[in-house]
């Protein structure tokens, strides 16, 4: 979840400048079987000065102070998500607010100050702000009717490669495609069951796209090995991107963005792919945890990319605290807790003043990361991030008296209630016209 990088995705569609926080993409769902078988800021909470008055102002039920244009539907769905992890059931005016912001073909913009006004053509519809509303949504249960229109417009944008670019037309990068393979998973969809053409038992599907993006794990790669790039250079080169990557080994693991605990084995090697073939998913996303240990090892937490124009400079690098903590749910959901202990810690004595300028998305992204190594997010570090977090938006409807074991709230509460629901699946996609419909099937709703 970089700045830079949702700077970058914001520039691109709008070319205005922004400084706010970057989507970042987690997954679950059906995985295909692997072959085989400045320093940091003290995390003591500090008095700031108080935030200039946002350009737009923010309305009733979002959550956070700061101008919302470029991160309203990504900061609400991050802290409907934070709260459920914690056991937070959210206020009906935070919930109706991310419903509202929902065009009628399904996609979210990052922002809609009139969102009784319709979309249009210039309405900026992105799959990030899209694929983590649905997210958000899954974990409210009772809302897969609504869910549909959104999983259906993700269908309608995907790319030949199978996977999603920022905006539709954008070439694939592995941190919308993985986000999108977590709102699919989350609506009971298999990602590898919409495939591109849609009627080709062989087309492509979103693994394929996530798997193109990673780097071989081979004498020639170097200290790149097993990571995964954002996307190819124009040409085609493979880069790592640290925050490409712990998004990918969600992503390729079949996890969620609320991931508990997996008891930790081993360290993760970079295993080479066999011949030609291409590595599983699984496997590259384990690759990308033996990366992400690796570069963790050194410092105990990820740096920021240097900003355009300054590489090959001289100053020192800048520690990413919400890519740690992305990390940290990463290698811990894959089984490679060990490997985050460090970071983890980091963490813990680093956050707070970080996470109290950046509001809501960072109190989530900390919560995740409590949740994913069984911490308590009411004393990380000295600081109750629970109830931070509701204290930057509507007052919630009710708080568990303690935190819930990994497993159980969250979990549940992404899984609608009830042993079946009717799953509303896309069709073969959206028409131009209004009049294609959605193709019905029922599914189970309780996911591993």
């Amino acid at each position: 979840m970089t700045t830079v990088r949702r700077c970058t995705a914001a520039l691109a569609v709008s070319a205005v400048l922004c400084v706010v926080f970057a989507p970042a993409a987690f997954a679950g769902g059906d995985v295909p079987p692997a072959s085989g078988s400045s320093s940091a800021p003290s995390a003591s909470p500090s008095a700031s000065a108080p935030a200039p008055a946002p350009a737009v102002k923010v309305p009733h039920g979002l959550y956070g102070e700061k101008d919302p244009t470029y991160d309203g539907v990504w900061r609400q769905s991050l802290a409907l998500l934070g709260q459920a992890a914690a056991g937070v059931r959210p206020s009906d005016d935070a919930v109706r607010w991310l419903k509202r912001q929902r065009c009628a073909n399904g996609g979210f913009a990052a922002f809609r100050a009139d969102p009784a006004a319709p979309c249009d053509a210039g309405t900026l519809v992105d799959s990030n702000s899209t694929a983590v509303a649905v997210q958000a949504l899954s974990s409210l249960g009772d809302q897969r009717p609504f869910m549909a229109a959104s999983v259906a417009w993700l269908r309608s944008t995907q790319n030949k490669d199978g996977g999603w670019g920022y905006t539709p037309g954008t070439p694939s990068d592995a941190n919308s495609t993985s986000l999108a393979i977590g709102a699919l998973t989350s609506a009971g969809v298999r990602p590898t069951s919409m495939r591109v053409p849609q009627s080709d038992p062989d087309g492509k599907h979103a693994y394929d796209a996530l798997v193109d993006l990673s780097i071989p794990c081979d004498a020639g790669s170097g200290a790149d090995a097993g990571a995964f790039a954002y996307q190819r250079d124009k040409s085609g080169k493979l880069t790592a991107n640290d925050d490409a990557t712990a998004a990918a080994v969600l992503a390729g693991l079949g996890k969620r963005l609320v991931s508990a605990p997996v008891t930790a084995g081993p360290a993760p090697t970079c295993v080479p792919a066999t011949g030609s073939k291409r590595p599983s998913p699984e496997r590259a996303a384990r690759n990308g945890a033996a990366y992400l240990a690796g570069v963790l090892s050194a410092t105990g937490h990820l740096d920021q990319p240097p900003l355009p124009g300054t590489e090959g400079g001289e100053a020192a690098p800048t520690p990413d605290i919400g890519n740690t903590a992305d990390a940290v749910v990463a290698l811990t959901a894959a089984g490679y807790g060990d490997q985050a202990t460090g970071a983890l810690e980091w963490l813990k004595k680093n956050s707070g003043t970080w996470a109290q300028q950046q509001g809501p998305a960072a109190y989530a992204q900390l919560i995740f990361a409590a949740y994913a190594t069984d911490t308590d997010p009411r004393n990380f570090g000295g600081i109750d991030l629970v109830e931070r977090l509701n204290a930057t938006g509507p007052t919630p409807k009710s708080v568990a008296p303690t935190e819930p074991r990994p497993g159980n709230a969250a979990e549940s509460a992404i899984a609608d209630s009830g042993a079946s629901v009717l799953l509303w699946v896309a069709g073969i996609g959206l028409a131009a016209a209004l009049g294609t419909g959605f193709l019905l099937s029922r599914r189970k709703t309780r996911q591993p």
